[in-house]
């Protein structure tokens, strides 16, 4: 590797390389000819050949020095090259994003967002990485994450966090299940059912957000069965497994053997936050929160 302090003497190479002309090299770099001819015999003294004849009426290269000068393009052009990269990095032109997200989130905000993104800023990569709520907030603590998609309703300091849009709960029941095909269910008819449950150990947000819906309706629920994923207790219910409360936005997945039923008389939205670590902040992650906050639309 060229140390810093030459990357100069190899500018003064290829411009004198490219004029013959002492003169017009010094011009070019904006310097006089005195410092021009002490770098070039510096720069000749490093490397222990000659790069120029030269004479008062004539300048040339050896065959050393134009074997060296396609080297020194090369050097000049990847340093040319890294300096624009790290500028683009800077302004938020390219780089890289990694985003977290939980399963669910593949059926709210998430896609549309990061589609969003792509087209807003095209250099940008995003890598994105499924992770539960509660891995992804260790990770963005340590800032393994530049922003993370979870099921919470509030973050830990020094984390910041944006509500995505509202979704509610719905009662998925197996399709030969009694009310399967009833315009909406009242939540007290189902009190006796085996209900399938959000593990609380993965996402607490998503299992207490269930239990105060039964808490509003002065229901026990009996639980047997625990999922780690919305997808898995879709899934558990279509295998008759029992019943559940889940997002309205999980019928996107298109599960087979299910029903999704609107429940009467209680609204309650689910749980959802674009979370970043608030100390973390970069160009690109700051264009990405801007598209998010425009809505996925």
């Amino acid at each position: 590797m060229i140390p810093r302090m030459k990357l100069h003497l190899l500018r003064y190479f290829a411009v004198l390389a490219e004029e013959l002309h002492f003169g017009r090299a010094a011009e070019r770099l904006a310097i006089t000819q005195p410092p021009l001819s002490s770098g070039i015999k510096a720069l000749e003294d490093e490397l222990g050949v000659k790069l120029f004849d030269r004479s008062s009426k004539h300048v040339a290269l050896t065959p050393a020095g134009l074997a060296y000068l396609d080297e020194v393009r090369v050097v000049l052009d990847r340093v040319a090259r890294a300096g624009d990269t790290a500028r683009a990095v800077a302004a938020g032109r390219r780089g890289r994003l990694d985003i977290g997200f939980t399963g669910s989130m593949v059926y709210r905000d998430m896609p549309a967002i990061v589609r969003a993104f792509g087209e807003r800023a095209p250099g940008i990569e995003v890598h994105l990485r499924e992770m539960s709520s509660r891995e992804q907030t260790e990770a963005l603590l340590h800032r393994q994450l530049h922003a993370g998609f979870i099921n919470a309703r509030l973050v830990p300091s020094p984390l910041r966090s944006l509500p995505l849009a509202p979704d509610h709960f719905v009662a998925c029941l197996p399709q030969d299940h009694a009310l399967a095909n009833a315009a909406q269910v009242d939540l007290h008819a189902l009190a006796d059912e085996t209900f399938v449950m959000f593990a609380r150990d993965v996402a607490p947000a998503n299992h207490d957000n269930v239990i105060a819906l039964f808490q509003r309706a002065g229901i026990q629920p009996h639980t047997r069965h625990a999922a780690r994923q919305w997808l898995t207790v879709v899934a558990l219910v279509a295998m008759r497994m029992g019943v559940a409360l889940v997002p309205a936005t999980m019928a996107q997945a298109a599960v087979q053997g299910v029903r999704f039923v609107p429940i009467a008389h209680l609204e309650h939205p689910t749980v959802g936050v674009l979370a970043w670590h608030g100390d973390a902040m970069t160009q690109a992650l700051e264009t990405f929160l801007a598209v998010a906050s425009e809505g996925p639309g």
